[in-house]
């Protein structure tokens, strides 16, 4: 079992985790407050918690860029940890993109929900852009530039970098 037990260990756990920030994403609290004080403070908790989010995930996507393929359990760890971190990103964007359609009336067009906010974020990450959710105001604008930038940088980056060490993984096993 060794090695290939660990690996699934891993797997497990990483599944485990990016499921957690998908329960979480969608249970913190995030109605509005009349309070502009405890808006101020929510919307610069969001910046922060996208801020953290990026720098861990660009952190990440650095080391498996310097680390080359997994050879042992300690860089199949770090595989997964940079694909939790990924999707860590996506949710990080969906929840700055909610909190700003949900507190900012006219920002954007069609986000109403969380689940049309993890939408418009894996839209963008992807580059899909179907149309029938954008951003129209100029916060909204300034968030999503900064999310195209971060997921073609480093999303995109990290998830080639997953995909191609997966498959390496495959090829050796």
């Amino acid at each position: 079992m060794g090695e290939e037990g660990s690996w699934r260990r891993e797997q497990r756990r990483g599944l485990a985790t990016s499921a957690l920030l998908l329960l979480g994403y969608f249970l913190v609290p995030l109605e509005q407050d009349p309070n502009a004080l405890r808006m101020v403070l929510r919307s610069a908790g969001t910046l922060l918690v996208v801020s953290v989010v990026a720098a861990l995930v660009t952190g990440q996507v650095r080391r498996q860029l310097a680390a080359g393929p997994p050879r042992g359990d300690a860089e199949a760890r770090s595989l997964i940890r940079l694909a939790v971190a990924l999707v860590a990103g996506v949710i990080a964007f969906a929840l700055a993109d909610y909190v700003v359609a949900s507190n900012r009336t006219g920002e954007f067009v069609g986000l109403h929900s969380r689940i049309d906010a993890l939408y418009f974020a894996l839209a963008t990450l992807t580059t899909i852009g179907y149309g029938d959710v954008h951003a129209q105001g100029q916060i909204a604008r300034v968030v999503v530039c900064a999310q195209m930038v971060f997921s073609i940088g480093v999303i995109a980056t990290g998830a080639s970098i997953v995909v191609k060490q997966l498959t390496a993984r495959r090829g050796r096993g």
